[in-house]
């Protein structure tokens, strides 16, 4: 059996700020059926799920960057509480925060560098300290983005320069960029391996591992295609590596996402698919205020412009002057100004529109289940989960086709599998709504495609057993040299 950690910012339920949690938290459970012993590594947080939970100190150490130093542990949670291990870095001072990335004011953290370089430094120096004996380390995002680099180029982690790595870009546009003037926080390295963590004249994390990780996936191949095409100067970079480059669709924790089962829904699902959707939509619309018997399209996600969210108000605006016979219930947060415009919205409407300006777990799985559409307009998406949860809930999504959107959610014009666009507009989106009501009103064709998206296997299996095959491949290379 391989042991593999996974190095991560998030993991579920421990630490979700979006979908990297949710992949992190899911992944290592199905990659067990593969003969891998997956384990996770991520800071400790002051968060609510840590305070409940039972640790075990397995390492005490030290670090220094340069004036700063700080005093730290890794800690174990207590066996059965998740089914793999979840290990946590505790540094005082740099992670017991109420947030994982922004501070009060919902800006990033202006100790950014320190913090990251604090976390990736202290996971080394803890696996060369016990001898962890692990074949493989799985790096996710730009935070764990420098791992490659010090195991191939720091001395005093040459013990595990053997182990090969990979690094999955859940988003690249967050690329863990900072000045030279930061590198007196690195562990001492020959400085003619600079060019490796070069890129524009700044450390890069994202390019320091796409150039060093033994393998580089993405969360969709489309997303992969898209960012060697156009990723703001970073094209060459993808290009020139691409023979590592790989990418692979996400699937969703069927054991969490499961109708029959959700512990939030008031109406599980039994044996009638249509029973099912009509209570959850029937409790949902009577909790809001909507009318049932009108199509139900709703919106789930952060509210900021790389979602598109700044398109809802204006589109659901024209569709209800339009006359559309829809109601529209929008959840989340984000961007003071759209959250506005969409309570605004809400208060031309409040029969047709219902705006709930938070993230709610619980009322996210409703939704899903509830809702006749789910929108997801967009302007990149490196893979989406969303429109995976609507479709094993019997929601047809309606999407920009962008990123892995384009690869799980071909339109129905093509035999696909729900309503698609290429326009990042308002426009573009209220033709869209307008098209799935028309969709709505053909009883037998909107009851057909239902059953389609239902029947679609976007469990975790398959991609699991893509990440088997890479690790099998970068171990045989290794075994090889």
């Amino acid at each position: 059996m391989k042991k593999v950690l996974h190095i991560s910012t998030e993991c579920y339920p421990a630490a979700k700020s979006g979908g990297l949690g949710d992949v992190v938290g899911a992944l290592p459970v199905y990659q067990e059926k593969f003969d891998i012993e997956a384990s996770v590594i991520i800071p400790k947080y002051n968060l609510p799920w840590f305070q409940k939970q039972n640790f075990t100190t397995e390492f005490s150490g030290h670090i220094q960057l340069a004036e700063y130093g700080y005093n730290f542990e890794v800690q174990k949670l207590k066996d059965g509480v998740l089914p793999y291990p979840l290990y946590c870095i505790d540094i005082p001072n740099l992670f017991d925060r109420p947030s994982i990335y922004l501070d009060e004011h919902g800006k990033g953290y202006q100790d950014e560098p320190q913090r990251n370089i604090a976390f990736q430094r202290t996971i080394l120096q803890w696996l060369v300290k016990c001898n962890k004996d692990f074949d493989l380390l799985h790096c996710h995002d730009h935070q764990s983005g420098l791992i490659p680099f010090f195991t191939k180029f720091v001395p005093k982690f040459s013990s595990l320069s053997w182990i090969p790595t990979i690094f999955t870009i859940h988003n690249a546009q967050y690329r863990g960029i900072f000045q030279w003037y930061f590198q007196k926080y690195l562990p001492a390295y020959d400085w003619q391996h600079n060019g490796w963590l070069d890129w524009d004249h700044c450390i890069n994390s994202l390019a320091a591992a796409v150039k060093v990780a033994d393998i580089v996936t993405t969360v969709s191949p489309n997303y992969m295609a898209e960012i060697s095409m156009y990723s703001g100067n970073l094209e060459t970079l993808f290009r020139s590596e691409q023979q590592k480059c790989t990418g692979i669709i996400n699937g969703i924790d069927t054991e969490v996402w499961d109708p029959k089962t959700d512990k939030y829904l008031d109406h599980k699902r039994t044996h009638h698919w249509q029973t099912f959707k009509n209570k959850n939509k029937k409790s949902l619309c009577e909790e809001f205020n909507l009318d049932p018997k009108l199509p139900l399209i709703s919106f789930i996600g952060r509210l900021a412009n790389e979602k598109g969210a700044d398109f809802l108000g204006e589109s659901i605006y024209h569709a209800c002057k339009m006359q559309s016979n829809a109601s529209f219930i929008l959840l989340g947060s984000g961007d003071k100004e759209i959250e506005n415009d969409l309570l605004t919205l809400q208060s031309y409407f409040p029969d047709r529109v219902a705006s709930i300006i938070k993230y709610d777990e619980g009322l996210a799985h409703k939704i899903y289940a509830g809702s006749d559409f789910l929108m997801m307009p967009s302007r990149f998406e490196p893979c989406g989960l969303n429109q995976m949860y609507a479709m094993h809930y019997g929601t047809i999504p309606i999407v920009r086709s962008t990123g892995g959107l384009k690869d799980t959610v071909p339109d129905i014009s093509e035999d696909g599998n729900g309503i698609a666009y290429l326009e990042s507009s308002a426009g573009a989106l209220t033709h869209s709504i307008m098209r799935a009501l028309e969709l709505y009103s053909n009883k037998e064709q909107f009851k057909k495609l239902r059953k389609k998206v239902i029947a679609i296997d976007f469990s975790w299996e398959k991609s699991a057993q893509k990440y088997f095959d890479l690790y099998h491949q970068i171990l045989e290379k290794q075994l090889q040299t």
